[in-house]
């Protein structure tokens, strides 16, 4: 119950029902706050508790000065949690041993249960085996199945023993987009009361449900897991930054254009930590599937949330998505009464100002190894031919390949080699999917062939786009080219590609060759996407079906010929490009309301592969010793009802000493297991062979084979190990610091009794929000890191972690220093934690050697009186099982 400080608690009358709700008038200077802020306010007003929540909290936010730097703490309790697999598997399984620790310590295990609704899709672990095939989907699904039916069992088992859990299961669609479809409510109704609904995600592109006005972001699994226990997420009042959008998009640009476009501009800007709010008369003119795309990249350009008010192109796509009457008018109703309806002639209150005509937008991609870094299409092959010398060591010769059918074809470098539809940036958006289909019917027609070396795969985001491919016809076309359906989720985005063809791969190892991905999902990462592909490109759906029809990046599409009609004449793109007409009708003609009714009609049930799955009862879960996917974790072992108290940090080890942009997947396990790693060696030692050790992601449920993976990452380059790739470092232990495997150097500093640390430069942590990263680095007995700057996910997970998070002194790094990583470093301070009060900086001493030492002030990075009580319980998860008990 609130406490309703500014007697706030009113009602709303909605046809025949009648809901509760707070009023924001109620709340001088409410009017003139940013759309994202009074979500924010109205979340205050309802949860008030005069405790962590207070009438000076709401005065504050009602009183936000837009100039100000963020100081201000305030506790924001998400409506619902939403997770995928990958990263949902581990908030389960500590769930379930949280359960058994509660037990252990006196308490009742039924307490352990989400109390905010938490939803999973299970999107992240179907992998492109098969492809260019009718039967690629059904094949992969039957692989899937095989590989993953240990976590499925768990979850399944989940969404029996928990309230408020359910799970989308397997060969549905991508958790962002059946969020947006089908999950998300706008405006929420719980318990008589009607609020925006609000959320909180284990993924980054969570982002991607602000499209539909629905404030939420991505977290680390650590945080979530606490917001599902009840635990408002601790912040700081943001500084808001509005971006105005006047015009039309021009013909021939597409909403991936836009977004690459918005994506530069507030990059350059700076927007970390900020919000990100669109309004103006442009706002109108952008399809609800548009800002969708754009939400969803908010972590490329780095800020926490990229919102769109509510407006009337909100009730129409939530019409099209089959939400009932009295829903939509709820959400008008309520966002009228509250004034949270976008009125394009009002200017709210904002920190920073941006501004962008959309007839300036040009046909754009990104890469050759970010999503941020925007290429102009009509330069994309010299830029390209710029960027080669640094993945190729030379000028190669084109390699000869022989395919199993006998044909013969040379590669060479910058041969497009997977083309992929994949993943929620494009993938939901119904404008550049028939824009696709459009330009693959035109290419069939005029005897266009995609080169034999590309794989092509199409992974869309819900079974509606399958639908509106049939109804529209053009579905065969899409075939035709091979871009067969292979899989609804993630696949290529995440790292599961699939392996190339062993011709295919051959040729590229054997000559070294520097060969590219395209693809329509923004995790265009150094190494992620597939182990033989070193560079890689974020393209709209129908310039991946282009460029899969060119078969390399050296082509430069907008001027050279994608191929030779019947005839012999030349087909260039402009011949092939659907005007925006036929795609306007196109969209009109083929989607429907039926469609989303019938795909959604009963999403949690699953088929009968999920419905036969065998699951254990009870509320707690039978751990299977023999498990190599799902094991118990040791978050908990030994802990006591209460802390013990904070100490400084002495003797401890660098790990790793890292550069730049050092993101969540060069930190945390992904992609596939390879033979000859620490991971492959356990799973080998379990019994599990090669074929079967599948990927990261598909085991995060067993902390034994991610710490082994933890800084693994290919093209991890630790600076103490210099010449090596991947998760090497030096073994201080053991005589002539020998380089040795990062995980076996830490088991022998643990023995030891020697702490670690992390040396890293700017950018720390960026990318996918992965709890992992976090997770693996903790349990490698990592105690400190110390970077220039990090991602502001990745920084509260460490700390989530009991990890603490250290700033080099500003315009300093650890090469200004001077240190090489081989010194011996202490922490003094630490123990001001004790006295409930963060110090701002902490003394670090390195010591060489030969007895030369460094001596500077850190920067303690815990943000917030909330983070300071984490980080003193040892980690968040202690922390709520403490206040549980207690």
């Amino acid at each position: 119950m609130s406490a309703n400080s500014f007697d706030a608690r009113s009602s709303l009358q909605v046809g025949d029902e009648s809901y509760e709700i707070f009023k924001l008038s109620a709340v001088e200077g409410s009017e003139r706050l940013p759309y994202s802020l009074k979500v924010l306010l109205e979340n205050l007003l309802r949860t008030e508790d005069g405790a962590n929540i207070t009438a000076d909290h709401i005065r504050a936010l009602g009183n936000w000065d837009q100039n100000a730097e963020p100081s201000q703490e305030i506790q924001f309790t998400p409506a619902r949690v939403i997770m995928q697999d990958f990263t949902g598997v581990p908030c389960v399984v500590d769930l379930a041993t949280m359960r058994e620790a509660v037990k252990e310590l006196g308490g009742d295990p039924a307490k352990i249960n989400p109390l905010a609704p938490a939803e999973l899709v299970i999107d992240h672990s179907v992998i492109a085996d098969k492809f260019g095939t009718k039967d690629a989907f059904t094949q992969n699904v039957e692989i899937e199945y095989g590989r993953n039916k240990e976590r499925y069992q768990f979850l399944r088992w989940g969404q029996t023993a928990f309230d408020e859990f359910k799970v989308v299961p397997p060969g549905t669609g991508i958790v962002h987009q059946v969020n947006i479809e089908h999950l998300a409510r706008t405006i929420m109704v719980r318990g008589g009361q009607a609020y925006p609904d609000t959320c909180v995600g284990t993924d980054s592109h969570t982002t991607m449900v602000n499209g539909l006005g629905v404030l939420g972001w991505g977290v680390g699994g650590i945080e979530a897991e606490a917001a599902m226990l009840g635990q408002p997420v601790s912040m700081l009042i943001p500084r808001v930054v509005g971006f105005k959008l006047n015009g039309q998009l021009p013909a021939g640009a597409t909403a991936t254009d836009l977004v690459l476009t918005i994506t530069e501009m507030l990059r350059k800007h700076g927007v970390v930590g900020k919000f990100v709010e669109f309004y103006g008369a442009g706002v109108t003119a952008i399809p609800l599937a548009n800002r969708a795309t754009i939400g969803n990249m908010s972590p490329e350009f780095g800020s926490t949330c990229a919102i769109f008010p509510i407006d009337a192109e909100t009730i129409n796509y939530l019409k099209l998505t089959g939400r009932d009457e009295q829903q939509l008018a709820l959400v008008e109703a309520y966002a009228k009464a509250q004034g949270l309806w976008h009125d394009p002639s009002h200017e709210p209150v904002y920190s920073e100002y941006l501004e962008l005509d959309l007839a300036t937008v040009v046909p754009s991609i990104a890469g050759p190894k970010r999503p941020q870094d925007r290429v102009i299409l009509a330069e994309a092959a010299a830029k390209f031919a710029e960027a080669l010398p640094s993945y190729a060591a030379q000028a190669s010769k084109p390699t000869a390949v022989t395919a199993p059918d006998g044909t013969s074809y040379e590669i060479d470098n910058g041969a497009v080699v997977i083309a992929s539809i994949t993943s929620c940036t494009n993938t939901s958006n119904p404008s550049v999917m028939l824009g696709a289909a459009l330009l693959a019917k035109k290419a069939v027609e005029k005897g266009l062939h995609v080169k034999p070396w590309v794989k092509t795969t199409l992974a869309p985001g819900s079974k509606v786009v399958m639908d509106y491919y049939e109804k529209a016809g053009l579905l065969p076309y899409m075939e035709k080219l091979g871009f067969n359906l292979v899989g609804y989720g993630c696949v290529t985005c995440i790292g599961n590609s699939g392996p190339l063809p062993e011709e295919v791969s051959a040729a590229v190892n054997e000559s070294d060759l520097a060969v590219v991905s395209v693809l329509s999902g923004n995790r265009n990462f150094e190494g992620r996407i597939n182990p033989d592909v070193k560079m890689n490109y974020l393209a709209s759906p129908p310039l991946v079906v282009a460029y899969a029809l060119a078969g390399n990046m050296n082509v430069d599409i907008t001027r050279d010929s994608l191929g030779k009609d019947a005839d012999g004449n030349d087909v260039f793109l402009a011949d092939i490009w659907p005007t925006e007409l036929e795609i306007e009708q196109t969209v009109a003609g083929s989607i429907d309301q039926d469609m989303f009714a019938k795909d959604y009609a009963d999403v949690f049930a699953g088929d009968h592969r999920w419905q036969s799955l065998p699951i254990p009862t009870g509320n707690t879960f039978e751990w299977d010793t023999e498990s190599t996917y799902v094991r118990k974790p040791p978050y908990f072992e030994g802990m006591a009802k209460t802390p013990s108290p904070v100490n400084d940090i002495a003797g401890a080890r660098v790990l790793a000493k890292l550069g730049d942009s050092v993101t969540t997947d060069h930190i945390s396990p992904a992609g596939n297991i390879k033979a000859g790693t620490p991971a492959a060696q356990y799973l080998t030692e379990h019994g599990v062979d090669k074929r079967d050790f599948n990927s990261y992601g598909s085991r995060r449920g067993n902390h034994e084979v991610m710490i082994r993976g933890t800084f693994a990452n290919i093209r991890l380059r630790n600076q103490i190990a210099p010449g090596t790739e991947g998760g090497y470092t030096r073994d201080f232990t053991q005589a002539d610091a020998p380089v040795a495997f990062i995980y076996d150097a830490a088991q022998n500093y643990q023995a030891a009794g020697t702490p670690l640390v992390v040396l890293a430069g700017k950018e720390y942590g960026s990318g996918s929000s992965r709890d992992w990263a976090a997770k693996g680095t903790a349990l490698l007995g990592v105690k400190a890191v110390i970077a220039e700057s990090y991602e502001r996910i990745h920084r509260s997970n460490l700390i989530g972690m009991g990890v603490l998070p250290l700033q080099f002194p500003a315009g300093q790094s650890a090469d200004s220093l001077g240190l090489t990583g081989e010194e011996t470093f202490s922490f003094t301070g630490v123990t001001e934690l004790n006295e409930s009060r963060t110090p701002k900086t902490v003394k670090v001493k390195a010591v060489a050697a030969d007895g030369k030492s460094v001596e500077f002030d850190a920067v303690v990075r815990i943000d917030t009186p909330g983070e300071a009580d984490y980080y003193r319980n040892g980690g968040i998860l202690q922390y709520v099982l403490r206040s549980l008990i207690g």
